[in-house]
């Protein structure tokens, strides 16, 4: 199977001190567009805007 489950943690919400929000993907493990880690603009419901997400491991 060529894809893999990731998790996307919200960047912004630690630098604030609310709770952080998590969402779960998945992605193409032989993309070449993109080698390094995922980074994603998605919504957070404890800031109430839409904040960006990077891939945790």
């Amino acid at each position: 199977m060529p894809r893999d489950i990731i998790t996307l943690e919200c960047t912004e919400a630690k630098a604030e001190g609310k709770p952080t929000s998590r969402y779960v993907t998945t992605r193409n493990k032989k993309s070449v567009r993109t080698p390094g880690r995922l980074e994603k603009v998605k919504f957070n419901p404890f800031l109430q805007r839409r904040t960006l997400h990077r891939e945790i491991r």
